[in-house]
């Protein structure tokens, strides 16, 4: 992650030996009884953090909790402040220090280290957690789980290859009201579901123009920039506007939140690629400040089986719509579920109430941050499902899934296009422009070698 050539080195390195250590263990369709007779099955693992920003609340619970017999070995940022910061804030629950580390190359090639938690920014998702994956580990990734379509299919790949738990960190998989609604829809409650509508909406602020800078005391700017393009700083980058500064780095809105709800709206409705994409998007507030793609989006996803998903989102616009800052409607034909972090509620086809539930989580919803009890619930299935002792709530098939069609609305965005796809894989079929943003230009050096 520093250097070219320290990118090459890890890349030939540790295929060779990923290859040879790969564990017939892990793979899907290996028995958690089967798993936990392994000696060494149940041992405690050792674990990385790669990326000390606004998650990281959402590590602490998880982390120090007796169950899930962890040991934090590494905090991992390339920002000095943010590494001591993490350190800090982590010694009110855990009892040692763990070390403090700049690269992801030496966290990721520490034989002892089992498993790696990637919260870094987006174009650092997937080339993060591929690199782990060669270098033996288990990985948790925030969402979205790559910066474009062919990483998803990417790190798919390199589950299967290397035979490691792979989990995505859309942390409503593990919520217990989404889960029981969710099967309940399956089963019929509200008749055959044809129809999602996801949403979110925040009154994110003004956002302040790039401009040429000198790089910040403390940030390894060549190792924020990793996998991208070099090009020189520019002022505010690397705290969390990466995410309105073009496309470089980040995945626009869409990438950054409709990912939990309109994977909540694939899982309802039982899809996987859709057959068509078309996007309304503008950026419609301060037009002369720094956010330099769209702010509002309405999108629409048709599948086969006269199945949609629309999203409604709104960055800048903080009016609730839908009674809630985010969340996912399901229509059925014979009633209807509102579902979000909250719980859920069930009506008739008249819209009479029928059964309301309401989580016991506290689980952060529009608010910069994160954590509550479905992330803590979230990260230690993914411990569990690397002991063998539970199914991962959202392995990478069904995170990429979901992502997908993040990239896809982007893509109909970026090319002012409705996008027609294929329904078996989601490939693009009508649009030579839109074609080319299936994947991105590397760092040379830095090209996945699958």
């Amino acid at each position: 992650m520093g250097s070219k050539s320290n990118s090459r080195r890890t890349f030939i390195k540790k295929s060779a030996l990923a290859t040879a250590g790969a564990s017939m263990l892990t793979v899907p369709g290996v028995s958690a009884k089967s798993y936990e007779r392994i000696l060494g099955a149940n041992d405690r693992l050792n674990i990385g953090i790669i990326g000390l920003g606004r998650r990281l609340g959402a590590y602490y619970a998880p982390i120090a909790h007796k169950k899930s017999n962890v040991r934090l070995k590494y905090l991992c940022d390339v920002m000095e402040s943010q590494r001591e910061k993490a350190a800090a804030k982590f010694s009110k629950y855990i009892d040692y220090k763990p070390t403090l580390e700049n690269s992801i190359f030496k966290v990721i090639e520490d034989p002892e280290v089992d498993a790696i938690i990637n919260a870094t920014p987006d174009h650092w998702h997937a080339p993060g957690t591929w690199l782990a994956v060669e270098n033996g580990k288990h990985v948790y990734v925030e969402k979205p789980c790559s910066h474009n379509p062919r990483e998803g299919e990417l790190l798919v790949e390199y589950q299967k290859k290397y035979n490691k738990i792979i989990q995505m960190g859309n942390q409503q998989r593990s919520s217990l009201e989404s889960i029981e609604i969710i099967k309940d829809i399956h089963d019929g409650v509200i008749g055959t579901a044809f129809r999602a509508k996801a949403f979110y909406s925040s009154g994110r602020d003004k956002v302040v123009n790039q401009t040429k800078a000198a790089v910040p005391k403390g940030l390894d700017w060549e190792l924020f920039q990793g996998p991208a393009p070099r090009r020189e700083y520019t002022d505010n980058t690397w705290d969390y506007n990466w995410h309105w500064y073009g496309w470089e780095y980040g995945t626009a809105e869409t990438g950054n939140n409709a990912t939990h709800e309109l994977d909540v709206a694939r899982w309802a409705l039982q899809v996987d690629f859709p057959n068509k994409v078309i996007v309304d998007a503008a950026k419609n507030h301060w037009l002369d400040d720094g956010w330099e793609m769209y702010d509002t989006m309405d999108a629409t996803f048709k599948f086969q089986g006269n199945k949609t998903i629309q999203w409604d989102g709104k960055s800048r616009d903080g009016y609730n719509t839908y009674g809630g800052g985010r969340g996912t409607v399901i229509y059925g034909t014979e009633g209807t579920v509102y579902v979000d972090r909250g719980g859920f509620k069930l009506y008739d086809r008249k819209g009479k109430l029928v059964r309301d539930s309401k989580s016991k989580s506290n689980e952060a919803g529009t608010a910069l941050g994160g954590g509550g009890d479905m992330s803590t619930m979230h990260v230690m299935n993914f411990f569990d499902g690397i002991r063998g002792k539970a199914e991962l709530a959202a392995p990478i098939e069904e995170g990429a899934k979901s992502v997908l069609l993040c990239h896809l609305a982007n893509i109909a965005y970026r090319t002012d296009s409705m996008l027609v796809c294929d329904p078996s894989n989601g490939h693009i079929k009508n649009n030579r422009k839109a074609k080319k943003l299936w994947s991105r230009t590397y760092e040379k050096g830095w090209e996945p070698k699958i």
